[in-house]
């Protein structure tokens, strides 16, 4: 299970501003976790990096509006990323059964 951890050095810039070091992952969740954060309203900056390809972690930058906890932006982009996740599975099912019946 990957591991998530707040980058020292935070703490001064207040709790609208966070970066989230995540151990295990990668691109992969940070490209679209990214794509679906800065579409919110009540966020000015959202980006990652891959600080090393040695290093199997991702820095993951937010900076909200506000009062807006960066926390839970971040929760609320993974649950967002969850449904579109599951979405997905629903449909491509579907369409699988479909197919198979029409064979």
């Amino acid at each position: 299970m990957p591991k998530l951890a707040e980058l020292a050095g935070d703490e001064n810039s207040g709790e609208s501003s966070r970066t989230f070091v995540f151990e295990d992952e990668g691109h992969t969740l940070g490209n679209v976790l990214k794509s679906i954060i800065c579409k919110y309203p009540d966020v000015n900056f959202c980006g990652y990096t891959v600080p090393h390809p040695a290093e199997n972690k991702m820095h993951f930058r937010i900076q909200a509006v506000g009062k807006v906890r960066a926390i839970d932006v971040l929760r609320r982009g993974l649950a967002d990323l969850e449904r579109v996740c599951d979405h997905t599975i629903e449909t491509f099912e579907k369409a699988v059964a479909e197919y198979n019946e029409n064979v």
